[in-house]
């Protein structure tokens, strides 16, 4: 237990730091101007249970009617202010605290969207939506009216302390002794609800996230009438986010009913010891109901701080998360990739190339090759033979395990990644396009392009051949991942855009895949432009198209088994052969 203990509690104690040093500090002009207001709005707060004490035992006993206009002016005068310091409390620090979630959004989308692609291959898109957009929620407490309402509440509390014990310092010890046991109560309350709001924030990413692949996959689940499935799933993950809700407010509700009952218990004997007093004229009725007043002052703020105590418990917890997050490497923060490329000519190499996306089970061994500036090399074989690792090793999507890519006889581990990827156009057997115009998803690649640049993509991948017959045209919406698109419609908006981004080196994944036999000869003559001049990768299962590829390279098993030109591998009569002859005969 104690081995689990330590790096939660060192974790914490980091994330305390955390919120100290790049949360509080740099706005700790802001927070004193807010501490300011509070310490104004409880002092002004206090003046009412002393008035009371002046108009009961001082103004009406005398009919003192200069004395109760002066002590309505006061009390006036202290509501004004309470009034209008609690109008800036709530307008510089409530807006400042969302204006906090959304900057630390921005940074954790930042860092997120910098992560290696082997991370979100590894992680559900629900539940980076979750821990970007949710887990910062509740850091607004820090800076908001939390943490100032804290302290607030910690000054009033003080002040009608000293008041209460001028007062009466027997009823005040009475009423102290109930507060002293609620405070180790909330004490340990709040260190059991702390895991509780961590374990929420994941409960919560796992169901959105698998929310969101139903969503997504929709279709799929209707095609296998997979419906009641799903409902079972969200319904199991919604329950287990309702059990941890439940525990928390189970506690929460457990030191509410504790500070009732200690506040009850105080209350009943302040009445039993006043009243004695009272009739024993060792304390005026003025006295009494002004012990009162400041014991409800008093007693608030604690119970009011058990609540604001959670808030900023749930705020340390999302901040443990999301410093988890920011703490995961990016992948340009490697420092060996310093060297900046002016420009690219093309050259490409694999030297001993192996990679493995678990320890000691690769999937490429010692692949080793040449793909000289604008020739185009083919990579086929079956399903997980290794293309597309090649590929994303050649679009440093992935970094070689062991051997060396070089480009222009630079290695490129070594090469800034932007620097790399401006030259890079990719065409992913995944032809992803975003919600909203065809022109926006053209665009996307050189948002800067001139009408000209755009209308000359457009034209050279054939997109004009079916946007032409649509009443908008490019503005056409295309709806979420281009749904309301074909599949050989959203692959010629995916080549037109990589026509535009005039890469040096190009990688087609599969490019024509989802093509039927009119779209791949419109598609065949705007490749064969776009390949020109060009380092080209193509992954092709669909031999056909790659005939006239400089060299072809067969992948088995993670390894190159031949390769050659298209007629050379035919006239060896080996895998290419058996693989080429096969799909001519379906």
């Amino acid at each position: 237990m104690k081995t689990e203990n330590a790096p939660q509690k060192k974790q914490s104690l980091e994330t305390v730091r955390y919120a100290f040093r790049n949360i509080i500090w740099p706005r700790k002009k802001l927070l004193l101007l807010g501490l300011v207001l509070i310490v104004l709005n409880r002092l002004s707060g206090l003046v009412l249970p002393g008035s009371s004490k002046v108009l009961i035992d001082d103004i009406i006993p005398n009919s003192d009617l200069d004395l109760l206009y002066l002590l309505v002016g006061v009390v006036g005068a202290a509501i004004l202010v309470q009034s209008v310091t609690s109008y800036f409390l709530t307008r510089l620090l409530s807006v400042e605290g969302q204006h906090l979630i959304s900057q630390l959004r921005s940074k954790v989308q930042q860092h997120v969207i910098h992560l290696p692609v082997s991370y979100f291959d590894n992680t559900k898109t629900g539940v980076l939506v979750s821990r970007i957009m949710t887990d910062v929620e509740g850091v607004r407490n820090l800076v908001g009216t939390g943490l100032v309402q804290m302290f607030g509440g910690i000054l009033t509390s003080i002040a009608s302390l000293i008041l209460l014990l001028q007062i009466n310092a027997l009823m005040t010890i009475y009423a102290i002794l109930p507060m002293i046991v609620f405070g180790v109560v909330a004490m340990r309350a709040f260190g059991f609800i702390r895991p509780l709001f961590r374990k929420r924030g994941e409960i919560n990413a796992d169901v959105t996230g698998r929310l969101t692949e139903s969503l997504n996959g929709i279709r799929v689940i209707k095609g296998f009438n997979a419906e009641p499935q799903e409902i079972n799933v969200f319904k199991g993950g919604v329950d287990r986010l309702f059990q941890n809700v439940r525990k928390s407010l189970t506690t929460t509700s457990l030191v509410t009913s504790i500070s009732t009952l200690l506040l009850g218990l105080a209350s009943l004997g302040i009445m039993g010891i006043g009243g004695a007093m009272i009739m024993n004229s060792k304390m005026t009725v003025g006295d009494f109901f002004a012990f009162t007043l400041y014991l409800g002052f008093m007693i608030a703020p604690i119970v009011q701080m058990g609540n604001i105590g959670s808030q900023i418990t749930d705020a340390f917890a999302g901040l443990d998360r999301m410093e988890e997050l920011l703490n995961i490497p990016r992948e340009r923060d490697d420092a060996k990739r310093s060297r900046e490329l002016s420009k690219i000519t093309g050259n490409v190499s694999f030297n001993d190339v192996s990679f493995a996306y678990e320890a000691d089970k690769n999937v490429l061994r010692n692949i080793t090759f040449d793909a000289p500036a604008g020739s185009v090399t083919a990579l086929v074989g079956s399903s997980g033979s290794g293309k597309t690792t090649i590929a994303g090793l050649a679009a440093t999507f992935l970094t070689p395990g062991d051997g060396k890519i070089t480009v222009d006889d630079i290695d490129l581990s070594t090469v800034d990644l932007n620097s790399y990827r401006s030259r890079l156009g990719v065409v992913l057997q995944d032809d992803f396009l975003f919600e909203g115009t065809i022109r926006e998803n053209i665009l996307f690649a050189r948002p800067d392009a001139s009408e000209a640049e755009l209308q000359e993509a457009v034209a050279a991948a054939y997109v004009n051949e079916f946007t032409d017959r649509f009443e908008e045209g490019l503005e056409t919406l295309i709806g979420e991942r281009g749904v309301k698109l074909s599949g050989g419609q959203r692959q010629r908006i995916a080549i037109a855009r990589a026509l535009l981004a005039n890469p040096s080196i190009l990688i087609l994944d599969e490019a024509t895949s989802n093509l039927d036999t009119e779209s791949e000869a419109y598609i065949q003559k705007s490749l064969a432009e776009l390949m020109k001049g060009r380092t080209t990768f193509v992954i092709a299962h669909r031999l056909s198209t790659i005939r006239k590829a400089h060299q072809i390279l067969v992948i088995e098993e993670g390894e190159i088994v031949e390769r050659g030109t298209h007629d050379e591998l035919i006239a060896r009569e080996g895998r290419y052969h058996r693989l080429y002859t096969y799909q001519a005969r379906i």
